[in-house]
């Protein structure tokens, strides 16, 4: 077995890490040696010096993150062993889907006790993405596992962890099995065609699945308005259900072009139900918005703690405005991926929203990721995306 350097706890602080939560934090620390390496691998012991478990250093308020709780060696075998188990999760998840769904996310980070790591699949093709520099260091063993757990149906591995690591030593996004090809997946048999380089985050928001399948209860015979619309994943699923028009709105004239592509494949016009390229709260206060339902799906208004602030003005500025614009009788889908937004406090403010807007309003769901965005149940920060499914008179 490897010998991993050694971090000691103060006493008492090792009760975080007995309760199976991940991150040990810098002031939890009593002694490390002075010239660990970002990302290195550490074994993690108790003022007893007790080992507690193995984990990634990093010289930040989370100093470490946890991957195994128990002393061993991380090699292929660990992770083929962590990803077999993830895998298992997903096939229990889609046992019934029988063969209309392709693409899902096999690794949810924490929530399948991989701290920093996330890993899509789509139709055999496989997108790394690391959060922490110790995924990086360990990236080989990580595609030696995959390649063993998918065997001859895998066809390409893209690592695509710049802009998630902000690492100056990171290898960039490459490609590091296969190369770059056409890629469509089916959901729900829905059809989407991805871009793993160019597209948001991995290329597509699988979180969204059951959500947008739900959306379909509500869409037959009404007229749509898709806002943040990215590929247009809500837009299809709306089509498909039966909706009359559907209108998607996007700032970026690259998801827009996205978004009509995929309106194509599945046979839908993109003249008879518009894409536009502009700025949502623009369009929202600029147009006379005859719809029936909206779908309000920004991304994160807030990346950390001091940005919480203006990303709930910006949450109730926008759900106001759409509560006023809709019809009667209307349904509206709001979202927030923010995770220092939690699910209180966004409801909170899509009440002040309603009481702002002064029309009737009522909870109809309360909507979460999808299962395989699992949420660890001993490190709730893995659970993220919170909706709500409003009826407004």
């Amino acid at each position: 077995m490897d010998s991993y350097p050694e971090i000691t706890l103060k006493k008492g602080k090792e009760i975080s890490i007995i309760r199976k939560h991940h991150w040990i934090f810098s002031g939890a620390i009593k002694d490390k040696p002075a010239d660990l390496r970002e990302g290195e691998l550490v074994k993690v012991l108790d003022s007893g010096n007790q080992v507690l478990g193995i984990g990634f250093y990093s010289p930040g308020s989370i100093m470490v993150r946890i991957i195994s709780f128990k002393d061993q060696e991380i090699d292929t075998s660990f992770w083929l062993e962590k990803l077999s188990a993830a895998f298992k999760l997903r096939r229990l998840i889609f046992d019934k889907t029988k063969g209309n769904t392709n693409a899902y996310r096999l690794v949810h980070g924490e929530g399948d006790l991989l701290p920093g790591l996330v890993i899509d699949y789509y139709n055999g093709n496989v997108v790394i993405q690391g959060h922490h520099p110790g995924i990086i260091r360990q990236r080989k063993g990580i595609v030696d596992a995959l390649m063993a757990l998918y065997g001859k149906d895998l066809h390409a591995i893209y690592d695509k962890s710049a802009a998630a690591l902000h690492w100056e030593a990171g290898p960039g996004d490459e490609w590091v099995y296969g190369t770059k090809q056409p890629i469509r997946i089916l959901e729900n048999d829905v059809s989407f065609e991805i871009d793993l380089e160019k597209g948001q985050k991995t290329g597509f928001f699988l979180d969204q699945r059951d959500n947008r399948k739900l959306l379909q209860q509500y869409s037959k015979g009404k007229k749509v308005l898709n806002t943040f619309c990215y590929s247009g994943g809500f837009s299809v699923y709306a089509l498909k259900a039966g909706a009359t028009t559907v209108t998607s709105v996007d700032i970026s004239s690259e998801a827009i072009d996205l978004c009509k592509n995929n309106l194509e494949i599945n046979g839908y016009d993109p003249n008879t139900h518009p894409c536009v390229a502009a700025d949502v709260m623009k369009y929202l206060q600029e147009n006379e918005v005859e719809c029936d339902v909206i779908i309000l799906d920004p991304p994160a208004f807030a990346k950390n703690i001091r940005s919480r602030h203006n990303a709930v003005q910006a949450y109730k500025r926008l759900n106001a405005l759409a509560i006023k614009k809709i019809k009667p009788g209307g349904i509206i889908f709001t979202f927030s991926c923010s995770q220092v937004i939690d699910r209180e406090l966004f409801t909170h403010t899509i009440t002040a929203a309603g009481l702002e807007a002064k029309r009737k309003t009522q909870i109809l769901h309360q909507l979460s990721q999808g299962a395989d965005h699992p949420v660890n149940l001993f490190h709730q920060e893995t659970s993220y995306l919170k909706g709500l499914v409003l009826y407004v008179e």
